[in-house]
């Protein structure tokens, strides 16, 4: 059965746990933005903690009201030399930061003007470290919902507010060591395991 997920940026790493054993990855594009989602914003773990890290998008105050596809970036913000720096002083020092640093720095210097292509990008990249060779299809039109037979509609499944639904944010991969605390911490950006683990990062989600 196919899996349908809203487009995340640097998605959590139970999003692509999720993607095991389906079918193929269905992404929503016809929906509309939702604010304070994974859509534009991801987490990270700092030495001051866990840390949200935000893509600014044009005409915030209307922004709900525009087609994700369509979405801007708001570029009149310096946000990619903040997260790239944020990025840097964070995991740094990790295994595995060099080993894929050129090549998201040469994502993230595109500066692609729609939020829903440079989600799209990373996450294409993201499917080829964790080695997850589905098919990848966009949804034709929009749906409410879908016949649980047609199928698995994750939508908003996850995400980085104070949870209404019993399982997000669940911990569905391996605990592995992070750079700061003695404590294993769900619910952060794969950018964590995959400067953690490297190659071996698609181990860790089953």
């Amino acid at each position: 059965m196919p899996v349908l997920f809203e487009l995340q940026y640097n998605p959590p790493t139970t999003f692509f746990a999720e993607l095991l054993g389906k079918d193929a990855l269905w992404l929503e594009q016809h929906e509309h933005y939702h604010k304070q989602t994974y859509r534009n914003r991801c987490l990270i773990l700092t030495a001051q903690g866990v840390q949200p890290l935000t893509v600014p998008v044009v005409d915030g105050n209307r922004s709900e009201k525009v087609p994700i596809r369509n979405l801007e970036i708001d570029y009149r913000q310096n946000w990619v030399h903040r997260h790239w720096r944020t990025l840097q002083t964070a995991y740094g020092g990790s295994p595995y930061f060099a080993y894929y640093a050129d090549y998201l720095h040469d994502i993230y210097v595109q500066k692609f003007p729609l939020l829903f292509d440079l989600n799209l990008t990373l996450l294409q990249f993201y499917l080829r470290c964790l080695r997850l060779r589905l098919p990848v299809e966009f949804t034709t039109d929009y749906h409410p919902t879908y016949a649980s037979t047609a199928v698995h509609d994750r939508r908003d499944w996850l995400t980085p507010k104070s949870p209404t639904n019993p399982e997000p944010d669940r911990t569905s991969v391996r605990p592995y060591a992070h750079t700061f605390g003695a404590s294993f911490v769900p619910g952060l950006s794969i950018l964590d395991l995959l400067f953690m683990q490297g190659p071996a990062a698609g181990s860790f989600l089953a």
